[in-house]
């Protein structure tokens, strides 16, 4: 399967570089993946949308301000620092610019108050660079962290990160910190909104998939089949797993809220016949056109990348032409495409 075979294009001036001014006024385009069938909508609409008895499952990740400002000690050279896992106590997995100075033993001085200090303690493959923090005086780094960091927006929002965005980019639902991005399909409920689902009888759960950087990981290669996605780390919790297997026992529909809501069901499904269990784990399962899904009935998204890895879970979900026909009747009437864009419905 060619990765061509995911492209449309898009004009730069539909990439969202701003939250809407009320969060839960998204547009929303509804795709039958049945018949291909489009209908426009508004996410204020979702309620009626939906069945009673639908289980809404959501992705509960935090993000945190995981981009860091400062400079290099002793020279002064500015740098940007990305952190992208922990992988212990005081040791990050981080991308670092500019990268090809910073070589193991050089220090690194934040800016901000209370100070976080890094040494490199080794290369790693793209630029990556396995980082120690600790802070100047010797308070709680994630607490530094918090304080002295930046939301870190994606690549394609052309502007510096402002104040508003800790809130906006974040659902309101997001509990568990650990995300370097956000589970965008999310960031279109409003507390309202999801009062108004509950009382036309639609049931929520939780689960929990941190958000690295291999979200935004291109595919390098030619052909679908030869690209990796990064493994992401999940949890799963009783009462989750309880509400998932219930509908499925009882027939009613499952629809996940995001690409990460569906890769962790249908990961942990496949790794017991079907069915959810409670746990965590990491996952890097690449959904792509031929997959099997065990859970899901419908996929709530925001609009993704041309030829991403997140585009093709959609078109495996909905069916390639449709996505894409949908994609382009997207382009036509004007949505707003990718983070802080505008909302799509398969089912």
């Amino acid at each position: 399967m060619n990765v061509s075979d995911f492209d449309f294009d898009l004009p730069p001036e539909l990439i969202a570089q701003e939250p809407p001014a009320i969060r839960g006024t998204s547009r929303l385009l509804v795709l039958d993946r049945r018949t291909g069938g489009i209908t426009h909508r508004g996410m204020a609409q979702l309620p009626e949308l939906l069945q009673p008895g639908d289980l809404l499952v959501v992705n509960n990740t935090k993000v945190f301000p995981a981009r860091l400002l400062g400079h290099r000690m002793p020279s002064g050279g500015r740098v940007e620092c990305l952190l992208i896992a922990r992988t212990g106590d005081d040791r990050w997995e981080a991308l670092l610019h500019p990268g090809q100075k910073l070589k193991p033993g050089a220090r690194i001085r934040f800016d901000g108050a209370p100070t976080l200090l890094a040494e490199v303690l080794e290369r790693r493959f793209y630029g990556r660079r396995l980082i120690r923090l600790s802070t100047e005086d010797g308070s709680d780094v994630d607490a530094a962290i918090d304080a002295t960091g930046h939301v870190p927006l994606p690549p394609y929002i052309h502007r510096p990160d402002e104040s508003s965005d800790r809130l906006r980019y974040q659902t309101v639902y997001a509990r568990a910190r650990g995300s370097v991005a956000a589970p965008t399909a999310g960031l279109h409920f409003s507390e309202s909104l999801l009062a108004a689902l509950e009382a036309r009888g639609i049931e929520r759960a939780e689960i929990t998939l941190h958000v690295g950087y291999g979200t935004f990981k291109p595919v390098r290669v030619d052909q679908v089949e030869a690209h990796r996605v990064d493994a992401e780390r999940y949890e799963v919790g009783e009462a989750a797993a309880t509400a998932v297997n219930r509908a499925l026992d009882e027939g009613r529909r499952v629809l996940a809220v995001g690409t990460t809501t569906t890769r962790t069901l249908e990961a942990v499904a496949a790794a017991h016949g079907g069915r959810l269990a409670a746990g965590v784990g990491e996952t890097d399962l690449f959904i792509y056109p031929g997959f099997r899904f065990q859970v899901l009935s419908g996929l709530l998204t925001n609009f993704h990348l041309p030829c991403s890895s997140l585009l093709m879970l959609v078109c495996a979900f909905a069916g390639r032409e449709h996505v894409l026909a949908a994609y382009r009747a997207a382009v036509s009437d004007r949505y707003r495409f990718y983070s802080y864009g505008d909302a799509m419905l398969s089912y």
